[in-house]
């Protein structure tokens, strides 16, 4: 069983990704997406996003990080590719899933899952252009507005040479609305050979098995339910308990040292109160610290609430 950390835009970027690989259980990570229009980017825009470029493609614990693109044009996502693996990323990850609307209104993320033909010149391009030892993934979602072309897009991602093809089991449209739809993940099983990474809706353990079970697929990438439970993947490979509250507080301080100290400070205040609604789902004290530090705009003081909640 191979656990994966998903790539969630403006959340789980380096430092949530050295934060929860520390916590251990995941074999591999994927960045946010690297935008790719109609140029090569410079090298400095891989090493933003993937500071781990500079860490041999790895995490500080040595979980390996794959750079994600996202776009519309072969030729540019190739060229792009190449320059994310000589810089050091394992592999490329394509970007087939993001629903987000200004990404899909430039013809990029899941957009593309209309048009199958569009998918099979995009990952044909790259594989290409990328030495074989490396591999390219995808991610897709079982279709934009409906299911109808789900297991078409997966054949063309395969037969354009595809590594590996993670599978969120929702369209666009469906979001992030529960349910996940995996019993389609194993309908694509039984149309390809590709190696299948399952997506969707992992909240914990016993979710984690029903999706196994449902989508004929052991391996899994978990994202939001990561966030809510930041032990989630050993909970999975190790059927450990959930992390105690108090251990979650330690961490919530861990990542203030990161946040204050590293480049994004100024936004620290948001992002631990994002991350208390994600924690909420799981712990009931995400609820009341949310309530304390909800109207605290300096770093400090919501430090020192934290502290107060990991001495209880």
């Amino acid at each position: 069983m191979k656990i994966m950390l998903a790539p969630m835009e403006g959340v789980v970027d380096h430092l949530m990704r050295d934060m929860l690989t520390h916590v251990g259980g995941f074999d591999q990570c994927v960045t946010e997406f690297v935008r790719v229009v109609d140029q090569k980017l410079p090298n400095k825009t891989f090493y933003k996003l993937c500071p781990e470029l500079h860490n041999g493609g790895k995490t500080p614990n040595g979980v390996p990080v794959r750079v994600q693109l996202l776009g519309q044009h072969p030729e540019w996502l190739a060229e792009n590719a190449y320059t994310a693996v000589d810089l050091g990323s394992p592999g490329v990850d394509l970007n087939f899933g993001c629903p987000a609307k200004t990404v899909n209104k430039s013809k990029g993320g899941a957009v593309l899952l209309k048009e199958t033909q569009a998918l099979y010149d995009i990952v044909k391009a790259v594989r290409d252009a990328v030495p074989a030892s490396q591999p390219v993934s995808a991610k897709i979602r079982l279709g934009f507005e409906d299911k109808s072309l789900a297991v078409e897009n997966a054949i063309a991602i395969t037969e354009a040479g595809a590594s590996e093809l993670v599978v969120h089991a929702r369209t666009k449209t469906e979001g992030y609305k529960p349910p996940a739809y995996w019993e389609w993940i194993a309908k694509i099983k039984q149309s390809t050979n590709i190696p299948l990474v399952a997506n969707g809706e992992i909240w914990n353990a016993e979710e984690a098995q029903r999706c196994q079970e449902q989508s004929a697929c052991t391996n899994l990438m978990v994202g939001r339910g990561a966030l809510a439970m930041p032990n989630l993947a050993r909970c999975i490979r190790n059927d450990e308990p959930p992390m105690a509250w108090e251990d979650v507080a330690a961490l919530l301080i861990r990542y203030s040292g990161y946040e204050i100290y590293g480049d994004k400070g100024k936004y620290y205040p948001n992002r631990i109160k994002q991350w208390c609604g994600y924690l909420k789902r799981q712990y009931p004290e995400a609820e009341l610290l949310f309530n304390d530090i909800r109207r605290l705009s300096k770093s400090q003081e919501i430090v020192d609430v934290l502290a107060r909640q990991a001495s209880h």
